[in-house]
């Protein structure tokens, strides 16, 4: 073995390379960061060759003094932390003081930074100082890095796609800009404009910006809190998902992290309206005391550890919930048969419309010493920010990007895919007075007559903070009507029910409709366990592998809670004498393996979880099926009863129940509502 020997500052600084700086997005999220920490109120990523050929990053930050700017290129240098004490109240994104020394140690870096007194530019090529030079005094840092991981090929070689690099530069500006509504942010690659944040303080329009502005409009607010935590931020509706849960953006103080346990919860809040393998698009942003998390756990930060785990997924999970109890959520039946118009939002209307929308109201920003800044720097800065993409065009506000499947978020994939869907109405153009009369101005006048005014975009109804012990409600105000009062028209193949009510036609699945009653009706009467008792003429015998049977008998006392009991039949064996009255006829065999199965496959399953499964389940084993045909007794009785129950907008496997034509939608299609020949002109 050879001798211990310490090792150079170079490849000491390239080993932590390897832990901090593993791809280009790495780079972006580092520099990002210390721009935000420099209190940058404006930030510019521009990037070429998806990160590998260049990353600039220009902020109009507090800069580097003169005296500092050597000292920050050395490892474990840092202005954010001074004490052990500072370690466990870590406020601000970076505190390790490895990312500048790592970058450089990997690349070629050239940083301009001031304090609006003093300037330096400095240059590091692979670890070593190759120039230090006075700098302009526009305040802010400009740094530059090139030739990424020139000296490690290794690390170059397994770098993935273009596209896929290019994805993860958007998923991790796109988390920081949801993280800091209140800093402006542009991400530019090759001269295209990906990104483009106002910086007003509103998330609602930094998820616009993001995720489209028709995503952003089926998004609504939520907030709670509790002695420890408060969480505020957006949740989607339930018909806006995705098929990953990459889209559950979760910020603690202002980092986003990855936490597997609060994105369930997450998950959870949404309950059974959620179809099987769909996700939401969430952002919640929680407040605690840095005390109760530990960010020092991992080298890039993503991953925390939480103190009072448990309380906080409670708050999150019942904070949804409480949300979605009282909204409508029948969606729109064109939006579902996705024959909406869609449009590819340009950047420049973005804005303009965004812009437009927040002046209709006041947000309050936080004082900065940007707000105090002369028109001189301001406009230098603006000067500096044009000089580096003169060959910007303008252009799509997202980009189309193939991402591979390796890819690690695919949250990224819907900030290049955004596409949005415009719904409004044509226009009702009127000429004479008689026309006042005609059936389509009639309908808008009934549609619209009792709805309360809208608020104007990026302004939601503040949402109540909810009480983490309070329970849920279960029903809207007084005078409001959650579900409208169907009238029974019809039955189309033996599946679909047809009904009108005031507002338009809905379209009824009926399988999903009783499977939603029959789910309500079994998760009470599981719940209420009974002495009522179906006695087998048959018993059934059970068997089943040794290593199965030790978790079934530690799983019995969870069996029984539901009625179902399992006595010990010799060797690997049960024996069922009798089973809860409520299993269907015939499946009675079939229904007790299922649940075994259950605890089979989870053995953290809760008697709560386990009377969920069960209740879905048997609504949908004891549920009408497609092609059966209804009288009409049946069906209007299938549609008195939907009503009744606490959410008939989805069956307990998250698929809608119904679909709404309004009465303009129907008119559009036939072409009761057009345009007139002088609009056309």
């Amino acid at each position: 073995m050879g001798k211990i020997h310490e090792l150079s500052s170079v490849l000491a600084d390239q080993i932590a390379a390897g832990e901090v700086v593993e791809r280009p997005a790495s780079v972006v999220k580092e520099l990002v960061e210390n721009a935000v920490d420099a209190h940058a109120t404006q930030v510019d990523i521009l990037v070429q060759e998806s990160g590998v050929q260049s990353i600039r990053v220009i902020d109009d930050g507090d800069g580097i003094d003169d005296s500092e700017v050597l000292t920050a290129f050395k490892r474990h240098a840092t202005s954010k932390i001074t004490s052990r004490e500072d370690l466990f109240r870590v406020h601000s994104l970076g505190f390790r003081g490895e990312a500048l020394p790592s970058i450089a140690s990997v690349a070629d870096v050239v940083m301009d930074t001031s304090t609006g007194t003093t300037g330096t530019s400095i240059h590091y090529r692979g670890g070593k100082l190759l120039q230090q030079a006075p700098a302009p005094l526009r305040q802010g840092t400009d740094i530059t890095v090139t030739d990424l991981f020139f000296n490690t090929p290794a690390r170059l070689k397994y770098l993935k796609s273009p596209q896929t690099e290019l994805a993860n530069i958007l998923d991790v500006v796109n988390r920081i800009a949801l993280s800091y509504p209140s800093v402006a942010f542009r991400l530019v690659h090759n001269a295209k404009e990906l990104l483009k944040t106002a910086g007003r303080g509103d998330l609602q329009q930094v998820i616009a910006g993001i995720y489209g502005v028709q995503n952003a409009r089926k998004m609504v607010a939520i907030a709670g809190e509790t002695p420890d935590f408060k969480l505020a931020g957006f949740v989607a509706l339930p018909e806006l998902t995705r098929a990953n849960r990459q889209y559950i953006t979760v910020l603690i103080n202002g980092r986003a992290i990855k936490n597997q346990q609060l994105t369930k919860a997450v998950i959870k809040g949404y309950g059974s309206k959620l179809m099987v393998g769909r996700y939401p698009i969430a952002v919640i942003a929680l407040t605690m005391d840095p005390l109760l998390v530990d960010v020092n756990v991992h080298p890039t930060k993503q991953e925390v550890r939480l103190s009072k785990e448990p309380e906080l997924s409670k708050l999150i999970s019942e904070t949804i919930t409480a949300r979605l109890v009282d909204v409508n959520l029948i969606p729109s039946a064109l939006t579902n048969l996705g024959s909406h118009r869609r449009e590819h939002l340009k950047t420049d209307q973005l804005a303009m419309d965004l812009n437009a929308a927040s002046s209709q109201y006041h947000v309050a920003t936080p004082k900065t010493k940007a707000n105090a800044a002369t028109s001189a720097s301001a406009e230098q800065f603006a000067a500096s920010i044009a000089a580096a993409t003169t060959a910007t065009s303008t252009s799509a506000a997202t980009i189309s990007v193939p991402v591979a499947s390796d890819v690690p978020s695919e949250a990224a994939t819907s900030a290049v895919e955004t596409q949005s869907a415009s719904t409004s109405a044509e226009p009702i153009m009127i000429s004479r007075a008689d026309e006042l009369a005609t059936p389509s101005v009639q309908a808008f006048d009934q549609r619209y007559q009792s709805e309360a005014a809208a608020q104007p975009f990026g302004r939601t109804a503040e949402p109540e903070v909810a009480d983490s012990t309070a329970p849920a409600p279960t029903s809207e105000a007084p005078g409001t009507e959650r579900f409208p009062q169907l009238r029974y028209l019809g039955q189309m193949h033996g599946t679909y029910l047809l009904a009108e009510a005031d507002d338009g036609m809905y379209i009824l699945d009926q399988h999903a409709a009783q499977e939603r009653i029959n789910y309500e009706y079994y998760r009470q009467a599981i719940g209420e366990v009974s002495a009522d008792q179906q006695n087998l003429l048959v018993p059934i015998i059970l068997d089943y592998p040794t290593s199965d049977v030790l978790k079934i008998k530690e799983k019995l006392p969870l069996l029984a809670e539901l009625g179902l009991h399992l006595e010990s039949f010799g060797g690997n064996s049960f024996i069922v004498h009798a089973h809860p009255t409520w299993f269907k006829a015939g499946q009675e065999e079939d229904t007790i393996r299922e649940m075994i199965d259950w605890i089979l496959q989870d053995d953290k399953l809760t008697v709560a979880q386990f009377r969920e499964k069960t209740a879905i389940m048997m609504s949908c084993k004891r549920a009408i099926k497609a092609n059966h045909h209804l009288d009409d007794q049946q069906a209007r009785a299938l549609l008195e009863k939907l009503p009744t129950c606490e959410n008939p907008f989805n069956c307990p496997h998250g698929r809608p129940v119904t679909v709404h034509f309004t009465n303009s939608d129907m008119e559009r299609m036939f072409k009761r509502i057009q345009d007139s020949h002088e609009a056309r002109d």
